[in-house]
């Protein structure tokens, strides 16, 4: 392997160190008020974005922009091959930024109540930075309506989702962003389909919202056409591929889907660990660092939840607070 990739791992098994781990999770997790915790998290690797006096969904937010300007500074470190593999890892950030703008140009179009198009009372939220992360965001940001927006989705990476309202949009950027990390990220395979697993379960068999017939394409690429196809949640379950399958094993009812989100990111943070230990100089411990960054963030996360509510863990699972 090149420089490059020396670098790059260098980079990647240094920023273990940025991750707050069980037991820092677990200690925000038990403080009684938001502000006591995020004080807490101004002297962690979190500090960089976290101010007290947030509500509980910018301190998220602010957890999340966090992990982002990690991924930013680890793609720098990283010879071409390894920064496209953290912009497929990271994909999420550009969608959440479609998500917001595409709600916000929802709610100027005549007829449209705009509290009720933003939602959550979360407001223009800024944008993601992306730099060098970014896919398409510079050309989607730029549009000025649902359509022009799809249209611009439809000509980039992302392709046509097959429609333009807000279900439509996240649920086609998902799925393409699934096929395009199982495809470029081989390490990130396992993890890329079993999510799109989660994802159609929830959309058609709990939401009961039909798939546009573009996107339930693009998901037949890693879940089959039998899964696609199937009529009811325990057929679709049979019919997935074992990438798939394991993540679903034992989950009977399509409303116990949460379940296998937990374990989920349970297998992602375990993976990742491992990747990160191997000795070569190539993409696995770059995949692993992301893997044990994003486990490590979406903890973290819900410990500021539990800290919102009043502290303690006993009401959660413990898979939220790992350890």
């Amino acid at each position: 392997m090149g420089a490059g990739w020396v670098a790059g791992v260098t980079r990647a098994r240094a920023l273990r160190t940025r991750c707050l781990g069980a037991e820092g999770v677990r200690e925000v997790a038990a403080y009684r008020t938001l502000d006591d915790a995020l004080r807490y998290l101004a002297a962690t690797p979190y500090r960089r974005d976290v101010t007290p006096g947030a509500t509980p969904a910018e301190a998220q937010r602010a957890v999340s922009a966090t992990l982002l300007w990690h991924l930013r500074v680890l793609a720098g470190w990283q010879p071409a091959t390894g920064a496209d593999a953290v912009r497929a890892l990271a994909a999420g950030f550009e969608i959440s930024n479609t998500e917001h703008h595409l709600r916000s140009l929802s709610a100027e179009e005549p007829g449209l109540d705009s509290a009720d198009e933003r939602g959550s009372g979360t407001g223009r939220l800024p944008p993601y930075r992306l730099g060098a992360l970014a896919i398409a965001w510079t050309r989607l940001a730029r549009t000025r309506t649902p359509s022009e927006l799809r249209t611009a989705l439809t000509d980039s990476v992302w392709g046509d989702p097959g429609g333009d309202s807000p279900a439509a949009v996240a649920t086609g950027m998902r799925i393409s962003a699934a096929v395009r990390l199982a495809t470029a990220v081989p390490d990130a395979a396992r993890w890329a389909t079993a999510r799109l697993a989660l994802l159609f379960g929830r959309e058609v068999f709990v939401v009961g919202r039909r798939m546009p017939e573009v996107s339930a394409h693009r998901a037949a690429r890693l879940l089959g056409p039998r899964a696609v196809r199937a009529g009811s949640y325990a057929d679709f379950r049979q019919a997935l591929p074992a990438t798939a399958g394991w993540l679903l094993a034992g989950v009977d009812e399509a409303a116990d889907l949460w379940r296998a989100e937990l374990r989920w990111w349970d297998a992602v943070e375990r993976d990742g660990r491992e990747l990160l230990r191997t000795s070569h100089f190539g993409p696995p411990p770059v995949v692993g660092a992301v893997a044990l960054l994003s486990a490590d963030a979406w903890r973290t996360r819900g410990s500021l939840e539990l800290a919102a509510r009043g502290g303690g863990s006993g009401d959660w699972p413990a898979e939220v607070l790992g350890g």
